[in-house]
């Protein structure tokens, strides 16, 4: 959520839009097979002589130096890259390359999935997002 739908929010809390997720969905994704991913946080960070705030933890100014790290990680055969989200650090983002993991790599968990456009979906994301003050027009 917090990487993709919420990402332009302000800190301080704002509006989405209908528009901004009616057409989203959501759901697990569970791997059918060991993903070789380059690990952005933690140790991984430190092997690569560089701080979050150097990477992971940019803003939108800086995506192009970052995309450039993603693409030194495809060159070196990874299937994709994990790092710890920026805009909710509790949490753990993926981007997974699709010219090196085939959608059979992959599958939906069935116990977890929105549909954000349903009202009962739209009523989960208003409960998510109030706390953060991020309001949400139907």
């Amino acid at each position: 959520m917090s990487e993709s739908l919420l990402h332009d929010v302000p800190q301080s809390g704002g509006r989405l839009r209908r528009a901004d997720y009616e057409n989203k969905v959501m759901a697990r994704l569970a791997a059918g097979r060991d993903l070789r991913l380059a690990s952005f946080m933690g140790a991984g960070l430190r092997a690569l002589r560089v701080r979050a705030r150097g990477l992971t933890a940019t803003g939108a100014d800086r995506y192009g130096e970052t995309v450039a790290w993603a693409e030194v990680a495809h060159m070196a055969g990874f299937d994709g890259l994990v790092w710890v989200s920026r805009h909710c650090n509790t949490d753990r983002a993926y981007v997974l390359f699709g010219d090196r993991v085939a959608e059979e790599d992959v599958a939906v968990d069935p116990s977890f999935a929105r549909i954000v456009a349903l009202s009962s979906d739209v009523d989960w994301l208003s409960d998510f997002c109030t706390p953060l003050h991020i309001g949400i027009r139907r």
